[in-house]
């Protein structure tokens, strides 16, 4: 329950970070408003609180983290840029969690 729970934060907490820097995206180069820099603020600011959530602030969280972060950027490109994922981006994202699960499992091990 533990792993699913931390998880599902490593998610929640992807999902704040991309949206903190996707918002500042679009207004500068989709020519969005200034106002999305202040849900942006609020976004990134709820990321950083989030990452004091995780069980353990550690590099080894953080590095897990960024196994999920990676799936969940491609996820994003998939979903709100409407970009195809190729088989290499798959691919990548399938490293980047085994790498994750390396690293978690490492860290159970001792």
């Amino acid at each position: 329950m533990l792993m699913l729970k931390t998880i599902g934060l490593f998610v929640i907490t992807a999902i704040a970070e991309i949206v903190g820097c996707y918002l500042p995206y679009l207004w500068l180069k989709k020519n969005g408003s200034a106002f999305l820099l202040l849900p942006a603020a609020a976004s990134l600011a709820i990321f950083a609180w989030l990452l004091t959530l995780h069980p353990a602030a550690s590099g080894r969280v953080y590095a897990a983290y960024g196994g999920v972060y990676v799936t969940v950027a491609l996820v994003w490109l998939w979903k709100v840029d409407r970009v195809p994922l190729t088989a290499t981006d798959v691919l990548g994202a399938a490293v980047a969690l085994a790498g994750m699960g390396i690293i978690v499992w490492g860290g159970w091990a001792r």
